[in-house]
Formats: C-alpha cells, structure tokens, sequence
C-alpha cells in the first residue's frame, strides 16, 4: 500500500456515510490526505478531526453549489454515491428510472461540474468516478443503464477536463460487501480492497481501475460479437435475478 500517495491533498467523497463511501474516507486519511470532505444527505460525526461532515443531496442543486463553495479547496474528488432500489428494472415506470438517474446520472455529473472549476483552480487535480461493472454487462435495471450512461459521460469529462490539467478516473466493479448489496447472494469484494485499489489507481495515474476478478474477466469480452456475448451474459446474470 502507497501510504502516503495522498500526502497533503483535500479530499471530497459523496455518498461518505455507506460502505464504500466510510472506506474511501478511511483510505484517504491512511494514506495522508490533509482534510476529507465526507459529504452525504444525512451528515453524521466522524472521530477525526481531519474529516469534515457536508451535506449534499445529488437531486438538489442548491445542496451541490453550496457543497462546492464550502469544499473549494478540493484537489481530489471522488464521486461515489448512488442508489440502487429494490425492484428497480428497466421496463419499470419511467417515474421510477428517472428516479435512478436523477442520482447516479444526472447528480453525479451536476457535482463534477461544479468542481470542475475548483480542480482546475488547484492545478488541474483528479476525478474518480466509482461506476460499475453493470455498465458493461447490460443488466436489466435503470442502475445499470445510468452507470452505462455514466460510463460515457466519465469518458466525456476526461476529454473535456484534459486541457485544465484534470485526471479523470473510473472505478468499475461488481459486487461490493455493502448493505447495498445485502440481498444479493453472490460472491462479493471487500469495500476495503476496493478503495485500495481505487487509491492504488490514483496513484498509478490510471484511466481505469478495475477492481475485481469479474470485471477484469469482463472487459476483455466486450470485443465479443454479440449474437456470443449476450447469451454469455444471460448465463451471468441468473444469479442475479430477485
């Protein structure tokens, strides 16, 4: 581990108080960052003092301008928070998936936006936006058509970001051992392993982080024609079904 791969950065989290979000907290200060931003709807109390609560609600953009003009002196922003509804799926209401993307698509992208200008302002900075392999294994939900949607847009802002000096990054993995995906019995990763990795990537000056054996499986397979791809895929995804 690069202990001290954060020395002296300010850093901002969405989504701190669940579990990946508490890890990449606890990464950042392990690793030497000198102020975290754990930003969150509901803020709670964190015992170092290094940890700074913020609220912030990714639908409201009064919450996310405030945030950026509370946090601006941020060089390291992690976009991780999202929801992931019970019953969600694609063919739902389109009240219900535009529910899901207010939050993992639109929200998101709202807060990279908004501190945009701030990493640009502290010498161009980085970007990690947490996705997920559903983005790439088409599950039928509105979760993984939004983080497909951000997938793109995150490929987006690294293109547009480049010029100002910004590193953008995705985080890409499956399962996470999170409350989030208590109702899943499927093998799943540490949160801790993930945000390891995530601040190995950073580190290493990575597009892409992948952060378990299935999403490192997964992406060489997306070159796959799909009349063999997707039945592949169907076979996947049983363990999956609710």
């Amino acid at each position: 581990m690069r202990t001290t791969s954060l020395t002296g950065r300010t850093v901002f989290v969405t989504g701190a108080n669940g579990g990946l979000g508490q890890e990449l907290v606890a990464g950042a200060l392990s690793r030497g960052a000198s102020k975290v931003y754990a930003a969150a709807r509901t803020p709670k109390t964190w015992e170092s003092p290094l940890v700074e609560p913020i609220h912030l609600d990714l639908t409201s953009a009064g919450t996310v301008a405030a945030a950026a003009t509370q946090a601006g002196d941020v060089d390291l922003l992690i976009n991780n928070a999202a929801v992931a509804p019970e019953g969600d799926k694609i063919t739902g209401s389109i009240e219900d998936v535009r529910r899901v993307f207010e939050t993992n698509f639109f929200g998101t992208l709202q807060v990279a936006n908004a501190f945009a200008p701030i990493l640009a302002s502290r010498g161009g900075g980085t970007m990690l936006n947490v996705i997920s392999s559903a983005a790439w294994v088409s599950v039928p939900t509105a979760y993984g058509a939004s983080k497909a949607a951000m997938w793109s847009a995150t490929n987006g802002l690294r293109l547009a970001l480049q010029p100002q000096g910004t590193h953008v990054i995705s985080l890409l993995v499956g399962m996470i051992d999170t409350p989030m995906s208590a109702r899943w019995d499927v093998p799943k990763v540490t949160a801790e392993s993930v945000a390891d990795q995530a601040y190995d990537g950073i580190a290493d000056g990575a597009l892409e982080v992948l952060a378990d054996d299935e999403t490192r499986g997964l992406k060489p397979q997306l070159g796959t024609p799909a009349e063999e791809f997707y039945p592949w895929i169907h076979g996947l995804l049983g363990s999956f079904e609710a």
